[in-house]
């Protein structure tokens, strides 16, 4: 594969800038739980999904975490070059919630290519406008909707992502996408088993009532 199939503002890019981001990219290959990036004094670079899955997430100092937004195939992690937004007063970390490639494009790269181009300057711009979209949608959830409609919402988007109903998934596991306990998603979904929208096994959780999650949600 090649990067100018994943980067979309390549063929506004000139030749020149072109070949420094060509010769400055480095492809990986990083296994399930990975971290990649760790805290705004972590300045990794552009990460450009080719395949797999990543997860960018905060940490209090108490050590609950809980998802920012996660990032799939041709997705561009941008918070993983904290060191181009100056303005970032806050601490994220990216892991690969699957096996995951991606390129590594260096920051000073990047930098020194958008200083030159529009489009380029514009996509970050666009990039970050989305991010903080997503950040806001997850404020308004944390403060406007009751736990069971975000562990329902949660759990329909993780079936839709894996394309099936048996989510092969731990509490603990969802604990950490919404900044909870574990003990607290126990509870959530024996109440979900209770009520026939789920079923509980070891590391598993089967989606029985999809149309009774999707209207707990509303």
């Amino acid at each position: 594969m090649d990067i100018r199939e994943y980067l979309p503002i390549w063929d506004k890019l000139n030749e020149d800038q072109q070949n420094r981001i060509r010769r400055a990219i480095t492809l990986h290959r990083v296994k399930k739980g990975t971290v990649i990036h760790n805290g705004n004094m972590d300045c990794t670079g552009l990460l450009l999904i080719q395949a797999g899955q990543l997860r960018a997430y905060l940490l209090s100092e108490e050590g609950r975490e809980i998802t920012l937004y996660r990032l799939f195939e041709r997705d561009l992690c941008l918070l993983s070059a904290s060191c181009m937004i100056r303005s970032i007063q806050f601490e994220v970390t990216v892991a690969a919630e699957k096996d995951t490639e991606f390129w590594l494009i260096p920051t000073e790269i990047y930098q020194s290519v958008q200083e030159e181009s529009a489009p380029a300057a514009g996509y970050i711009n666009e990039l970050m406008a989305s991010r903080f979209s997503e950040v806001m949608w997850l404020i308004e959830q944390i403060m406007w909707k009751s736990l069971d409609k975000r562990v329902a919402a949660f759990l329909l988007e993780e079936a839709a992502i894996e394309g099936t109903a048996a989510l092969h998934i731990t509490h603990e596991t969802i604990a950490n996408h919404l900044g909870t306990h574990r003990e607290v998603i126990t509870r959530m979904l024996r109440y979900f088993q209770n009520e026939g929208l789920v079923k509980l096994a070891r590391g598993v959780v089967e989606i029985l009532d999809e149309a009774g999650l999707e209207r707990l949600q509303r």
